[in-house]
């Protein structure tokens, strides 16, 4: 099978037949086989019940139902385990995202191999509440993440290889992160295309001013995990010793001065009235909570079943 086409979906009933016809007419146009995995994300309206219409007038439509909203994440990592295609390409359902895309973004996985690309909407339909906040979350992943290509991470317009999807995981909110994610799995080849962005036909957006709040916490949050996951020691021992030491060094200091001064009958103050013996005394118990941290993390990562999960690319006879 040529493609895969995953769509999450919440609550878009109004969009979903005239997504689904467009998706078919460009499949047909390009001779290509197919199939389309509808997920529904918990909707309160009859999205599901268009579904099923969809799938029986459709055999290459299938559909997965959440019972309650979980999010795009879990929509997206339960559509990539069931993916059968060798390409891979997501996108919205409100009709935003255009599947006369496909091809480009189908040809630049086979032909042009790369592992991964992601749509750019260089003209947006959105008001200035949304495009401000989107450059400076785009600016941020790219000097965090070294993908320095890349102008609109959170694009849901993007297509994989099927390797890209099967080795990765996709959880809480991460997928404005996939990028990331599969470049820290060892796909380096990421390639971007500039897409059409389309005026909202029906409904309204899902997403409020939040998600980019909660998208620089979840960067923090993917960077960590990535470098340190399995090794979180290196994160938390180094700061525990400079703190330490610094709070050692400091005691020692106000000890040794007030030896000094009393050796040589000078007036001195109580090492307890000397603020500086609070401030040493924290960062020596802080340095010592950072180190405890990072042996629990170790003992963590060490009983971990992923602790020794790497991805194999080939092996020889």
């Amino acid at each position: 099978m040529n493609i895969t086409v995953v769509i999450p979906l919440y609550n878009e009933e109004e969009s979903l037949p005239e997504l689904a016809t467009w998706i078919e007419q460009v499949m047909r146009a390009n001779n290509y086989s197919y199939e389309i995995i509808f997920v529904d994300d918990g909707s309160k309206d009859k999205s599901w019940q268009v579904i099923e219409i969809l799938s029986a007038s459709n055999k290459a439509i299938r559909g997965i139902k959440f019972r309650r909203n979980y999010g795009k994440s879990a929509a997206l990592n339960v559509a990539f385990e069931a993916a059968q295609g060798d390409v891979i390409i997501t996108m919205d359902a409100d009709l935003q995202d255009s599947p006369d895309e496909i091809p480009a973004l189908y040809n630049m996985i086979v032909k042009d191999h790369f592992d991964l690309v992601s749509g750019w909407k260089k003209k947006r339909y959105d008001p200035i509440t949304k495009t401000i906040p989107t450059k400076l979350f785009n600016w941020a992943t790219r000097r965090v993440s070294g993908i320095n290509n890349l102008h609109d991470f959170n694009c849901g317009l993007k297509s994989y290889k099927k390797d890209v999807v099967k080795s990765i995981e996709v959880y809480g909110e991460m997928h404005r992160y996939i990028p990331v994610i599969a470049k820290w799995a060892g796909f380096y080849k990421i390639g971007e295309l500039p897409v059409q962005h389309q005026k909202r036909k029906y409904g309204y957006s899902k997403f409020g001013l939040e998600r980019f709040v909660n998208g620089f916490l979840d960067l923090m949050t993917i960077t960590f995990v990535s470098r340190f996951g399995k090794r979180p020691m290196h994160f938390f021992g180094p700061l525990g010793t400079i703190m330490f030491v610094i709070g050692f060094f400091t005691s020692v200091y106000l000890g040794a001065s007030k030896l000094y001064y009393v050796y040589n009958n000078m007036r001195a103050d109580k090492i307890a009235d000397n603020p500086w013996f609070y401030i040493a005394l924290t960062t020596m118990i802080l340095g010592t909570m950072l180190f405890l941290a990072g042996f629990l993390g170790e003992l963590i990562a060490r009983n971990s079943p992923t602790r020794n999960s790497y991805l194999i690319e080939k092996r020889t006879n």
